[in-house]
């Protein structure tokens, strides 16, 4: 039987992102002091990134190299995240109208 992957275990160091993703490791700490991305903390308080997480990273550096600021990337990804809510809330209220 396979191991199932689990998209929101935070099992990815900065380092590991860092590599996946071509960016320098102070881009991705930055994301984090920035509240563009934060990830979990691990006990002895390292980063710690989820898959969906680096998706995010992945997310907000191709925005930077269309030339967003991460204030504005911060923002960005907010709203985003808010249309996505709004979204689900519209299909579970459709759903419910179907009976």
């Amino acid at each position: 039987m396979p191991l199932a992957f689990d998209p929101h275990a935070a099992i990815f160091s900065v380092g590991q992102v860092a590599e996946m993703l071509g960016v320098q490791p102070a881009l991705v700490r930055r994301l984090d002091t920035e509240q563009v991305v934060q990830p979990q903390r691990s006990a002895g308080g390292q980063r710690r990134y989820s898959q969906r997480e680096i998706e995010r990273v992945e997310h907000a550096v191709a925005m930077a190299d269309q030339g967003h600021n991460l204030t504005g990337i911060r923002r960005i990804l907010a709203l985003e995240a808010q249309l996505a809510d709004l979204q689900a809330q519209l299909e579970a209220l459709r759903a419910g109208g179907r009976r």
